[in-house]
């Protein structure tokens, strides 16, 4: 998309200079606006044309059973797909009696800006109605990152070309008629009609919707309210039905006079509460919007996101769409989280239905690694939400026969949604990803009343489950078997090294914390001789190796496998996993998305350097990236490795992820982990940043190995730790490190101790980049190089 003529390169905004029918699904979701509770995907004001309608409220979804053709015990009994609430943005026009449907009349000319500093999607349009009268349309729109539960419009309508009578409708549409998509297992389940009405109500310029889900049993309101200006003709009237409530405004207009209409938008929901309750907390939320008003709103919204990007932003010089891709990466990320407070952050984000509306894995490993590092406030908010789950994930954990908790591999509210065995309840490594974001989090931000509650509690029943799914054989090695590590080509491995590394830091974090405190572990049952069968397990975990070959095993026996015929695979039979079934994939040596090369990136002290060199090579002749969550780890490990005109390939494919609509589901939503991905190779790849292990798993330090690819003259990043905002300013030879804020702090450069200071920036050289042989990829799955440079790599020899 972004390659298209229409879409410029900008550095602080997402601009459309014409509207594409074409890729307007695609288009809906990277315009999209969310602040983590609300979310609004970035349909044309008038409703239609779209690709997918859609309005979002984070936790809100409908249950629907998983059929199966044989039961089996532990199989998840129903499915959860996020749904489409209550549409608060449709604003229909009609110029003498002629709806504005684009697709009719003649369209003069269209412009959308998303700008990334004031979060506000602005939309300009000139328009040709079938009856021959030209309309000046514009409008603003935002969800308030200040006000949790309001969005609001500002629609403008003004004839050209001589007196024009128009009707402007504003509405609260629930249950709007969705497009159909088959043969794709990543988008959504259908859910026709999920909204039952209970209340409906239109008066003066106040609308209001209250709905209830029949399966979930979530109560569903919506307000609106609205500020109107226009001539003395303006007129109008409020109706409502049971899934539409609607203000029509209509006016003579003349040639510069327009008619102004400011629409406030206001949301709630809750499973708990009544009826009268949910309709209050709308009218009141909208009420709040309206005293403040769309300038106050504006400012506001302003002010939020200076803040963010004061210790956020990463700039690029040498590559113009990567500065506006990382800007373009880091604002959807933030808008997947700012507000969502304690709740999940999903794939998707809050930008469409992709993927059921479902939390993985990769937000903690992917999402909230960047989160920790620029908004870590909104990183405590998604690992409440988790804590918040232990309930139902002990008890997934005693129907498995096991200890601890087992979280679920998929899910909306903490419920497995996974009707999939092998790719779903084996992917026991989520165990691991998430009690050690809990440990990222409260080393990066000192935030031990967190860890005292919340985070020791994750680690204590993720270290038991691991414990309990375990054992120790003959010889005292302790082995992880029957488990899917994080490349879904492979399942129900023994020893996945991912899951095995990731494991052993679980167990020593979890047993070092509860050392440090021992009241609160006293609490939870954990006492010395628990803490040490901890540390014991992670000091025998076993890390299988293939001595012959020199490198590490994905699982143990993995090399042994029979390799896949890249060769005889056409490029249209990619993805595989909609070509070959899964039976012949798990039996070959053919990697969907990194799993080795992140545990590289994950546990980077457990290889030696020329371990990560050998490892790398080997994998990358394997991995074909029919996942998006693979580039950036390959960026990052390519960088490591010496192979920078590599890695400056994979950043490319992670940041264009959904600009260019690499994997084609972008109508669906936009990809929440590539997206933070894009910030992973730039600040954990060039940036070269790594958190190095203290006593015990404790993680004590932050360390910096920067180099930059040719087509890069600089990166400058930001990242919060403890308090402090470090700047890290990389070119072609030399590193600065400067606080801008707080007391010195101690960090690592190439391995070598140095404090920085507000005062002074610490300057170190580069070191030469080692030079080693470029790894080859599968045939035909190499990475597209940057413009403006040779190709990443050359064919792989025969």
């Amino acid at each position: 998309m972004i390659t298209h003529p229409s879409f410029t390169v900008e550095p602080w905004c997402l601009r459309e200079t014409e509207l594409n029918l074409e890729v307007l699904a695609q288009s809906e979701s990277v315009f999209a606006l969310s602040n983590g509770h609300i979310g609004w995907r970035g349909n044309l004001d008038e409703g239609e044309p779209h690709g997918l309608p859609g309005a979002y409220l984070n936790g809100v979804y409908e249950r629907h059973p998983l059929p199966y053709a044989e039961a089996g015990y532990g199989y998840p009994e129903s499915g959860q797909t996020m749904i489409n609430v209550t549409d608060g943005k449709v604003i229909r026009l009609l110029v003498d009696d002629h709806p504005c449907d684009l697709r009719y009349g003649r369209l003069l000319a269209h412009e959308r800006v998303l700008d990334f500093r004031s979060g506000v999607l602005s939309r300009t349009a000139r328009w040709i109605s079938p009856g021959g009268r030209t309309v000046r349309i514009s409008s603003q729109r935002l969800v308030s990152f200040t006000q949790r539960a309001v969005a609001a419009i500002v629609y403008e309508v003004e004839p050209v070309d001589g007196p024009t009578t128009v009707a402007v409708q504003s509405e609260l549409v629930a249950n709007e008629q969705l497009p159909r998509v088959e043969g794709d297992p990543r988008v959504a389940a259908a859910t026709e009609s999920p909204l039952s009405a209970e209340e409906y109500f239109a008066q003066d310029t106040r609308l209001r919707l209250v709905h209830r889900t029949d399966r979930s049993g979530l109560r569903v309101g919506a307000a609106a309210d609205h500020l109107i200006e226009g001539p003395e003709s303006t007129r109008w009237t409020a109706q409502c039905e049971p899934d539409v409530s609607r203000l029509t405004v209509t006016a003579d207009l003349a040639p510069g006079q327009p008619l102004r209409l400011v629409k406030f938008v206001a949301y709630g929901w809750s499973g708990e509460r009544s009826l009268p309750a949910v309709h209050d907390q709308v009218d009141g939320a909208v009420a709040a919007a309206v005293s403040t008003g769309w300038d106050g709103l504006v400012a506001a919204q302003r002010e939020y996101l200076d803040r963010f990007w004061a210790g956020a932003d990463v700039e690029v010089e040498g590559d113009a769409e990567i500065q506006q891709a990382v800007r373009f990466a880091l604002f959807h990320v933030l808008q997947a989280a700012a507000r969502g407070e304690n709740r999940a952050i999903p794939a998707k984000g809050l930008t469409g239905t992709g993927y059921d509306g479902h939390c993985f894995w990769d937000t903690e490993s992917y999402v909230l690694p960047v989160l920790t590092f620029t908004a870590p406030e909104t990183v405590a908010s998604a690992l409440r939400w988790r804590h918040g789950t232990l309930p139902a994930a002990r008890e997934r954990a005693r129907q498995l026969g096991l200890s601890g908790a087992l979280f679920p591999w998929r899910t909306i509210d903490g419920a497995e949604c996974s009707a999939y065995w092998p790719a779903g309840t084996a992917a026991f490594h989520i165990n691991a990803d998430i009690a050690m974001a809990a440990v990222r989090y409260v080393m990066m931000t000192g935030d031990e009343e967190f860890e005292r509650r919340e985070g020791l509690e994750l680690l204590v029943d993720t270290a038991r489950l691991w414990r309990s799914l375990g054992h120790h054989d003959a010889e005292g090695v302790f082995h992880i078997d029957g488990v899917t590590g994080p490349d879904e080509y492979s399942a129900i491995a023994r020893d996945n090294l991912y899951t095995n590394l990731m494991a052993r830091q679980n167990l020593l974090a979890a047993a070092a914390s509860a050392m440090r405190h021992r009241d609160r572990a006293g609490e939870l049952g954990v006492d010395d001789e628990e803490a040490a069968t901890w540390r014991d397990a992670a000091a025998r975990m076993a890390l299988p190796y293939n001595e012959a070959l020199g490198v590490h095993e994905q699982s143990a026996g993995f090399t042994h496998l029979q390799r896949w015929d890249f060769e005889a695979t056409p490029p249209e039979n990619y993805p595989l996993m909609l070509h070959y079934p899964y039976f012949d994939l798990y039996r070959k040596q053919v990697i969907k998305q990194a799993d080795l090369v992140l545990a590289m990136l994950e546990c980077p002290f457990a290889f030696t350097d020329e371990e990560k060199a050998r490892n790398f090579a080997y994998y990358e002749a394997l991995t074909v990236r029919d996942s998006s969550l693979s580039a950036c780890c390959q960026a990052v490990l390519a960088t490591e490795t010496g192979h920078l005109r590599l890695a400056y390939a994979y950043l490319g494919e992670a940041a264009l992820m959904d600009l260019d609509d690499l994997e084609h589901n972008t109508r669906d939503g936009l990809h929440i982990a590539s997206l933070a991905g894009t910030w992973i190779a730039l600040v954990s790849g060039f940036g070269g940043l790594r958190r190095h292990l203290g006593d015990e798993g404790r993680q004590d330090l932050l360390g910096f190995a920067p180099r930059l690819p040719e087509a890069l003259s600089r990166l400058v990043f930001t990242v919060a730790v403890r308090g402090r905002r470090l700047t890290v300013d990389v070119g072609r030879t030399e590193a600065r490190y400067r606080l801008l804020d707080g007391e010195p702090l101690a960090v690592l450069h190439y391995g070598e101790p140095l404090t920085v200071t507000a005062e002074e920036p610490a300057v170190r050289s580069l070191p030469p980049v080692p030079v080693r042989p470029e790894p080859q990829q599968p045939h035909g799955r190499r990475p597209p190089g940057r413009p403006g440079t040779e190709e990443a790599q050359t064919e792989p020899q025969e």
